[in-house]
């Protein structure tokens, strides 16, 4: 039967909602994402200016290098402390900071890479590593920075401490955030939803089937 003007048939109105994308992320929140990226980035690649040698001949002027990897770090959580205004990030942090059984399980299914399916919520066990890592190692990279930095504020064995400290944490997290730029590559679709806020509903069923349980 060939439907009237302005009518949708029964099969319209069941598919045409699963076809459409799904809202991932809000502008404050991918704002806040890209801002922090930035920073990071700059940050890194202002240590290895300092750090490389090859890289430290290369760039020359070491004051200027000092003073934007300073400033950079320093900067660093400022995008999350203002994105706090955003009631979708703080819904998002505490869903970061909940680590459920199926997390576990997760995790253990990708280490193992034996193919059993891996059930997560909106963000699944390795994000939520991830992201709590990177907020510890911030805060300690910052703190330690600051004793660098601001040389009379403490002990010369704390601020040799803090050197050590600060020098193989930058090492780390430059390994860490190198794995999460590779991981993010291999999925197009978490990129999509991460430069335009939406994501395709079939990859939130099938890498994220718990997302709507936890709304």
């Amino acid at each position: 039967m060939t439907p009237t003007p302005g009518s949708a048939s029964p099969t319209d109105a069941t598919t045409t909602p699963r076809s459409e994308p799904r809202r991932r992320f809000t502008r404050p929140e991918r704002w806040v994402h890209r801002t922090t990226s930035a920073l990071m980035l700059v940050c890194i690649a202002s240590a290895a200016c300092l750090y490389v040698p090859q890289l430290a001949e290369l760039v020359g002027h070491r004051y200027p290098v000092v003073t934007v990897h300073e400033w950079s770090g320093v900067l660093l959580p400022a995008p999350v402390l203002a994105g706090l205004a955003s009631r979708a990030l703080r819904a998002d942090l505490g869903r970061l900071n909940r680590f459920a059984p199926y997390d576990r399980a997760w995790l253990r299914s990708a280490l193992r890479r034996d193919g059993s399916p891996r059930t997560a919520g909106k963000f699944n066990g390795g994000q939520k590593i991830y992201a709590g890592w990177i907020a510890g190692a911030v805060l300690v990279m910052l703190g330690t920075g600051l004793l660098m930095w601001f040389t009379h504020l403490a002990p010369l064995v704390w601020r040799t401490s803090a050197t050590f400290v600060h020098d193989w944490l930058a090492l780390a997290t430059g390994i860490v955030v190198a794995g999460h730029i590779w991981m993010a590559v291999g999925d197009p679709e978490a990129r999509r939803g991460m430069r335009t806020g939406r994501v395709a509903r079939g990859w939130a069923r099938r890498e994220h089937p718990l997302w709507p349980d936890e709304e």
